[in-house]
């Protein structure tokens, strides 16, 4: 059984730095806590399920869980007792803290607190949020009753409190085992077809060797002197080649220089033109003009008449030259025509040769490859034997691959008639078969209590079936929120004592959220005190709610309210 202690937290919602602390193994058997709305009054809920589980009862983000005037140092801790085990939780914001205690002692935290947490529900809680949610916790706000949850949840409860988990455990180990099984049969198909390959192309192998060694040597061979002869071939006419080649060479140093040779007549015939022009000017100067037109004096005859002569005499000389020079060039430029010619012919015949050295090199690498085919043949005919063991290995692993595959297929079987079981229409369902009548009888013992005359009932699949003496068939939507409240509470005393009943859950807390608020008239609430006072005995039972005239009904009452933005208990 676990019994809590006490819970304890500061800086948590609009609790501010000092801690709020709430005794939680009370002598008192039943204890109201009392609040306006916004008092805090449900910060207990929220913190209790936060030190457990990290996360709080209601739809609030961890973010913020946090006073926001503080901003910093939110912890909440939790103390309760298993037999002589004395376990504290610890859980914190900024900083983030998670620590668990164990008769004092901090547990070691070297693993992750994913892992921590699975820990502490699985071995220590021995519950989840949703199954703590429904064996220890009544809300009216954000909490999501039995009978609202979808089927798959409904059955994760039951089989938590059935104790019956580990087959689900159980089967997804068997699930995982026969994937694991099935992916090594496919490693293993592939291998013996791999190995199937290998036996018949050894076989093969060895059948050639036997019958086509020699022949395929001799073949070689002959490729290999059919490479010999191109090889000899190609040499042969890159030495002709290469004498063409150096025949050019001598021609080309005849008419080296000549490109150097044109550009300096080039120079030279600019220079030339430029005189040509200059004497061309000053003749025709000294023919049109025999005032100065920049004096306006007259020019001197027989000066005029020298600077003529001379000028015609420049320019015959200058013609005569220009004509030499142009011969020159013409001779210079034939010359640089016949160097390019050279050049291109010796271009063209060095990369024929190099052509040639590239089907060399390639006849010579098939050459060796050849040659270490044959080598290789060689090898093979004189190692039969070699090849002969080899094939029986081969052989070998194929027998042994089939063997393990057989092994494996009826391994898979098993799994799969173990499986069958485990899944939820095998053992856990014959498991909750048998406690349906238990937990249908609970179910309206208390609902009988509660003055709600129906008989509910819920089957293999945890859905319902109303009966009324009045009404025809019903469904738990079609009630009132009054009579759902009814159900809810029936199924929560319920599960409580299903729980004890299999001693795979007991908890000495109770905690009821603003129950009596809104959806229980007068009757339903006096019934349910009744049941709370005189039959749900091994509990301490605390009772939120900001309902007034109810302090008398109840043992001890405790009292939040808020001041200057921050809840304080008060009583």
């Amino acid at each position: 059984m676990i019994l809590f202690e006490k819970i304890r937290w500061k800086n948590f919602l609009s609790t501010g730095n000092q801690y709020s602390e709430i005794d939680l193994n009370t002598s008192h058997q039943t204890t109201l806590i009392l609040g306006d709305n916004g008092s805090g009054k449900s910060t207990v809920l929220d913190a209790l399920t936060f030190s457990l589980f990290n996360k709080p009862f209601r739809k609030i983000s961890k973010g913020q869980l946090i006073n926001s005037t503080n901003e910093k140092d939110c912890r909440v801790e939790v103390e309760f007792s298993i037999g002589t085990i004395k376990w504290k939780v610890i859980r914190g914001i900024k900083p983030n803290i998670f620590e668990i205690y164990r008769n004092d002692s901090l547990l070691d935290q070297s693993s992750s607190a994913n892992d921590q947490q699975k820990w502490l529900e699985q071995n220590v809680v021995k519950m989840n949020y949703k199954s703590f949610t429904q064996i220890v916790v009544l809300g009216s706000s954000t909490f999501v009753p039995f009978m609202q949850l979808t089927a798959t949840n409904r059955r994760e409860v039951i089989e938590d409190l059935l104790d019956i988990k580990i087959f689900s455990s159980m089967n997804n180990i068997i699930r995982d085992k026969i994937r694991l099984e099935k992916e090594e049969i496919n490693t293993l198909n592939l291998k013996k077809e791999s190995l199937n390959d290998k036996v018949e192309m050894q076989e093969r192998f060895m059948e050639e060797i036997e019958s086509r060694g020699k022949e395929r040597v001799k073949d070689k061979e002959g490729k290999i002197k059919q490479l010999t002869i191109e090889i000899d071939t190609k040499i042969e006419h890159n030495q002709i080649i290469q004498s063409n080649v150096d025949d050019l060479t001598e021609k080309q140093k005849d008419v080296t220089g000549a490109g150097e040779k044109l550009v300096e007549l080039n120079n030279y015939r600019g220079k030339i033109s430029q005189k040509v022009a200059s004497v061309t000017k000053e003749h025709k100067f000294f023919t049109q003009n025999t005032v100065c037109p920049t004096c306006t004096q007259d020019i001197d005859e027989e000066f005029r008449i020298n600077k003529i002569d001379d000028a015609q005499t420049r320019a015959k000389e200058l013609q005569s030259g220009y004509k030499e020079l142009e011969e020159a060039i013409k001779t210079e430029q034939e010359r640089e025509h016949q160097f390019t010619n050279l050049s291109q012919e010796i271009t063209k015949l060095t990369h024929g040769i190099s052509k040639n050295n590239t089907t060399v090199s390639a006849c010579q690498r098939q050459v060796r490859e050849l040659e270490s085919e044959i080598q290789t043949l060689t090898s093979q005919l004189e190692n039969r034997n070699t090849e002969h063991d080899k094939l029986e290995t081969f052989k070998e692993n194929l027998q042994e691959t089939y063997d393990n595959l057989v092994s494996r297929k009826d391994t898979i079987k098993y799994y799969n008639f173990t499986y069958g079981l485990l899944k939820d229409g095998g053992v856990k369902t014959k498991i909750i078969k048998k406690y349906l009548p238990l937990i249908n009888q609970q179910v309206n013992r208390y609902l009988q209590m509660m003055d709600f005359y129906i008989n509910f009932t819920l089957d293999e699949e945890f859905n319902e079936t109303v009966q009324s003496p009045i009404h025809e068939d019903f469904s738990y939507a079609s009630f009132s929120e009054g009579e759902k409240q009814r159900i809810d509470l029936a199924l929560l005393f319920t599960w409580r004592e299903v729980a004890k009943f299999k001693n795979s859950v007991s908890t000495n807390l109770m905690i009821l959220d603003e129950v009596f608020d809104s959806s229980l008239d007068g009757q339903g609430t006096e019934e349910f005190l009744k049941i709370i006072r005189y039959v749900i005995e091994d509990a301490n039972i605390f009772v939120i709610s900001h309902k007034t005239g109810m302090e008398d009904k109840f043992e001890h009452h405790i009292r939040f309210e808020k001041l200057k933005g921050f809840s304080r208990m008060v009583s």
